[in-house]
């Protein structure tokens, strides 16, 4: 992988820059936490930034107050959903990350799910639960263990284990609390991994692969942001094949959402060593405890430098 460049742009050219932070979805203290650290980031380096959060000003002000350019770091519904873009597009100010339809598609599990699986891309097996779903013929069809979750929930909200026979009722309305749409999906052992993505067209780049080993039952919210107990290797330690291998697929995985910008893609190893993609972040963390600062940090671009990177590939359309 080539090492991504720092953005060539001067602060000022970017002119009054929004970031939008914190939001209503479940994944608020999260999204602040990310955007403090992209705003002081921004700051840092001598961009006009400003925090701006929808929950507490109506979006229309970004064009009352003459902002030229949005730094969307909304986690969750109403911002990494498709809507913020919307409202974005409508009034002509460039954002980051993925247009409307790509974050739409890539917030929905099941239809990401259903993309991939069209293009010919792996994914672990999975069905859809409702209440009346026969929840021992799933155990059966998956095996155990399994994994339940909200299809419209990032940063493992509503996500469980199911272990022993009999248990995935519970994990099902556990998860649809969070959401009407509800996975279950196949358990594959082989670890677990993510991709970063900067870039788009010809100048996509996926960063260094960096694998993920939590030292609680699986990579949950507290593992994800909180503990600091999960361990992060990048290198990632696989052979260089197998890496350069997940890298390409992961690659096609953003380009078949449509995605753009940035973002990340996280994959799983079944048993026999083969990556599967599990799902797509269209606005990931940017905490001290981020996987897409990490991988590019290991290709040779520091946190404000990213930040600037990601800022200079803002568009409308």
């Amino acid at each position: 992988m080539n090492t991504p460049h720092p953005s060539p742009l001067s602060p000022h050219a970017f002119g009054k820059v929004a970031v939008l932070l914190g939001g209503t979805s479940a994944e608020r203290e999260i999204s602040l936490k990310s955007g403090n650290a992209v705003l002081a980031a921004l700051l840092s380096r001598g961009v006009d930034a400003h925090a701006f959060d929808p929950a507490r000003r109506p979006l229309a002000d970004l064009k009352a107050d003459g902002f030229a350019r949005a730094f969307l770091i909304l986690h969750g519904r109403g911002g990494e959903d498709g809507t913020a873009q919307g409202a974005l597009e409508l009034m002509g100010i460039p954002y980051t990350g993925s247009g409307v339809m790509a974050s739409a598609v890539g917030m929905d599990k099941w239809r990401t799910k259903l993309l991939w699986r069209g293009a010919g891309l792996a994914v672990p097996d999975y069905a859809l639960l409702g209440p009346d779903s026969d929840f021992a013929a799933v155990e059966r069809q998956l095996g155990l263990p399994l994994f339940v979750k909200p299809a419209n929930e990032g940063s493992s909200v509503g996500v469980s284990k199911v272990r022993e026979a009999g248990g995935l009722a519970a994990a099902y309305r556990e998860a649809a609390r969070h959401d009407s749409l509800v996975l279950a999906e196949q358990f594959m052992g082989g670890g677990e991994f993510t991709v970063g993505m900067l870039g788009e067209g010809d100048g996509l780049q996926a960063l260094p692969v960096v694998k993920i080993e939590p030292a609680t039952e699986f990579y949950d919210y507290e593992a994800k942001y909180f503990r600091d107990d999960t361990r992060y290797l990048c290198p990632c330690g696989l052979p260089a094949e197998l890496e350069a291998g997940m890298q390409d697929l992961a690659k096609r995985a953003f380009r078949v959402l449509g995605c753009r910008g940035w973002g990340r893609v996280d994959v799983l190893l079944d048993e026999a060593g083969r990556p599967h993609l599990l799902e797509i972040n269209t606005a990931p963390g940017m905490t001290d405890h981020s996987l897409v600062p990490m991988a590019a940090r290991v290709a040779g671009l520091d946190f404000p430098s990213l930040c600037l990177k990601v800022l200079e590939l803002a568009h409308v359309g």
